[in-house]
């Protein structure tokens, strides 16, 4: 049976120099997979917005979808180290909501960790959330929850003022308690700088090699999101032509009475059916 990581494993491997895997996922099946897989980590992520509800951007999604759906992914990876993603105004209000919001994912879906996104200006929820004895992931550069903010879906980071001001986010939110780091879309160049200054693990979404490990959107791996796709996607499958063609295969063979055939249906017990027709008659 596959052993779950702690907060420790994943220290140990930042120190060995191994290579943390994480995926999101939003189901049960896919959770699944991922840790048949054997994929280190699994995120929650309030990308769930876009890639399970259609909205534009992740700002619509709840607490109470996040934490179903945190339900059904630890049942499907119980081994799994899984992470909550604390969606828009779930930490922003007070930190009193922030560390409520944080045990709600412990209490009701059993995660091993929250992610919430934000440097300096979110650090005093980080270390409240933590010193109420609970695992929290900082996120930072492109943080889709305050998009509007950045001018869009955009790198972060890019120009050396920028760039430092990403790296005073990554050392503060360390300082606040967080125990690891997830960096997304800033050059590799500024990735290495925070990954060799910090002593926590620093994981990059779309920021480079130069990371203690790689997450990614299932949506965007498996080829399911069509909406966009970020510069920083490989699609290793290509599922929704692939469904789509199923799906157009079956309207075709019900249309033309191809489906079902006889082996997908189901006998009467031998001479019922001739017991039958007396009855009706």
């Amino acid at each position: 049976m596959k052993k779950k990581m702690s907060r420790f494993d994943l220290e140990k491997m930042k120190q060995s120099s191994q290579i943390v895997t994480w995926v999101t996922a939003y189901d049960y099946p896919t959770a699944s997979f991922a840790e048949q897989a054997g994929m280190d980590m699994i995120l929650v992520g309030d990308s769930l917005g876009m890639c399970v509800y259609g909205y534009e951007g992740t700002v619509p999604v709840t607490m109470d979808q996040c934490v179903e759906h945190c339900k059904a992914v630890r049942k499907g990876a119980s081994n799994t180290f899984v992470v909550g993603d604390l969606p828009f105004l779930s930490y922003q209000v007070s930190i009193e909501e922030a560390v409520r919001n944080a045990g709600r994912f412990y209490k009701e879906s059993n995660v091993d960790a929250v992610k919430l996104e934000g440097g300096i200006r979110v650090c005093p929820q980080i270390k409240a959330i933590s010193d109420a004895g609970m695992l929290v992931i900082g996120h930072i550069g492109l943080t889709p929850q305050s998009s509007g903010q950045l001018g869009g879906f955009k790198a972060q980071g890019r120009t050396a003022e920028t760039a430092k001001e990403v790296i005073a986010d990554a050392r503060a939110v360390q300082e606040a308690g967080a125990f690891a780091l997830l960096v997304e879309a800033v050059p590799p160049e500024v990735t290495k700088i925070i990954r060799d200054e910090l002593k926590i693990p620093v994981y990059s979404i779309g920021a480079g090699v130069h990371a203690d490990g790689q997450l990614t959107i299932c949506s965007d791996l498996l080829g399911m999101f069509q909406a966009f796709t970020p510069k920083f996607v490989k699609k290793y499958e290509n599922l929704a032509e692939r469904a789509t063609q199923a799906f157009s295969k079956y309207v075709e063979e019900v249309r033309n009475r191809e489906f079902p055939e006889e082996q997908h249906t189901y006998k009467m017990v031998d001479g019922e059916f001739e017991k039958l027709l007396k009855l009706l008659n």
